[in-house]
C-alpha cells in the first residue's frame, strides 16, 4: 500500500457516555438559559455545571455538545481518546484523500445481499452531526476550529464491529490503495474493540 504523507486533516475518536440524540433537547433548552436538564445529564462537566441559570451560555451548540457527552472522571478530567494506542496516527490520518479512514471505506466497499447496516453506521460515524443528517443546525462546527463529524452509541459500536466481521461486504475493484480497505478495517476494528472494553460510545472529530 502506497503512502501519501501530505495529508491536511487528523481525526480522533473520543469516548462518549451520552448519546447526542438524548442530550440535544437539553442543549436547545440551555441555549435559552434553562440549564437544569443539561446539568443533570452532565454532572462531571465543570463547564456545564458553571452555566448560570437564566443566562444564555457563552458556548456555541457544538461546543456544548462536546462538553456534555464526553467521558469524564469525577473531577471533570477528560478520558484518553479510544485511539490513544500506537495505532492513533495511522487511524487518525489515513494515507489517502483528506485522511478520513471512514469515508475511504464508504467509497471503496460494497455491501453484499441485504446488508445495509455497515454503510449506515459508517456514514453516521463520519457525517451524523451534519445539519442534513441530524436535522438540527450548529452541532458540527464549534469554537476554536472544533469539528464534530458523527458518532456511534454503545450499542452501535458492537453492531458496527459485527457488521465488519460478518464479511458481508466486498472491496471495489477500482480501490486506489492496494490492500487499503483491509488495512483500514483492521485499524477500525481495534478502535471498536477498545470502545467495547470501555463500554462507551464513539465521537469522531476532525482537526485541520
Amino acid at each position: 500500500m502506497s503512502i501519501n504523507s501530505n495529508l491536511p486533516s487528523f481525526h480522533t475518536f473520543d469516548p462518549i457516555v451520552n448519546d447526542p440524540l438524548d442530550i440535544i433537547p437539553a442543549i436547545l433548552t440551555s441555549l435559552g438559559g434553562d440549564h437544569k436538564e443539561l446539568k443533570k445529564a452532565s454532572p462531571h462537566s465543570i463547564d456545564i455545571q458553571n452555566l448560570k441559570e437564566g443566562s444564555e451560555p457563552i458556548f456555541d451548540p457544538a461546543t456544548i455538545l462536546y462538553l456534555s457527552i464526553g467521558e469524564l472522571d469525577s473531577e471533570g478530567r477528560r478520558a484518553d481518546s479510544i485511539d490513544s494506542s500506537s495505532g492513533k496516527e495511522r487511524l487518525g490520518r489515513f494515507p489517502y484523500g483528506d485522511g478520513n479512514i471512514v469515508t475511504y471505506l464508504l467509497d471503496n466497499t460494497r455491501e453484499k445481499g441485504d446488508m445495509t447496516l455497515l454503510h449506515d453506521l459508517l456514514f453516521k460515524l463520519t457525517d451524523g452531526l451534519s445539519e442534513e443528517n441530524l436535522g438540527e443546525f450548529g452541532f458540527r462546527e464549534g469554537f476554536g476550529g472544533l469539528t464534530l463529524l458523527g458518532w456511534l452509541n454503545t450499542g452501535e459500536v458492537s453492531e458496527l464491529r459485527s457488521a465488519i466481521l460478518s464479511g458481508r461486504w466486498t472491496v471495489l475493484s477500482e480501490e486506489p490503495l492496494d490492500g487499503g480497505v483491509d488495512y483500514a478495517f483492521r485499524l477500525l476494528l481495534a478502535m471498536l474493540r477498545s470502545a467495547q472494553r470501555k463500554r462507551c460510545g464513539v465521537l469522531m472529530r476532525r482537526h485541520s
